[in-house]
């Protein structure tokens, strides 16, 4: 059972990946980087954020204690939604998907129901308990930011991911 829904949860999370992705296909160098909504995120910052943010913040850090990852994040001076301008896109892209790899990696021998290995000292009392609520957690904020780019992108060049051309 446990395996089960650990693969559903995977192939849920990797749609969520794919489509972040692929909503991004074809746009060039300026175009992600260039803020579209007042709140003045790009589409290349918010993948840096899904990387450093999600994927190796939530799976590499909390739910694995990767002690090289934890101190990275300590040790982190500069906004996950500004990559460096020295950053490629594809150097940014190319991040969101090692760190995909490896949380899949970690997950893949997960136990759901096991507590997360490292809880940051800044977020209080509140915690999540499970690895389970860790990566119901990213799914979340990665359908939810897929969802924030496919409005952007339309912005952009109307582009409509699901709409056939």
């Amino acid at each position: 059972m446990a395996d089960t829904e650990l693969t559903a949860l995977l192939s849920a999370l990797n749609s969520k990946r794919k489509h972040v992705l692929d909503i991004l296909a074809g746009l060039d160098e300026e175009a992600l980087r260039r803020p579209v909504l007042p709140s003045g995120w790009t589409c290349l910052g918010l993948v840096h954020h899904l990387a450093l943010d999600d994927e190796k913040f939530w799976f590499r850090a909390v739910a694995a204690g990767d002690r090289s990852a934890i101190e990275e994040i300590l040790g982190a001076e500069q906004d996950a939604w500004q990559p460096a301008p020295a950053l490629s896109a594809e150097e940014v892209f190319a991040r969101y998907r090692t760190e995909a790899e490896l949380a899949d990696a970690f997950l893949s021998g997960a136990d759901l129901d096991a507590a997360p290995a490292w809880w940051p000292d800044f977020f209080g009392s509140w915690r999540y308990e499970t690895l389970r609520e860790v990566l119901l957690h990213v799914l979340t904020e990665t359908a939810t930011h897929a969802g924030h780019l496919d409005a952007v992108r339309e912005l952009i060049d109307g582009r409509q991911r699901l709409v056939l051309d």
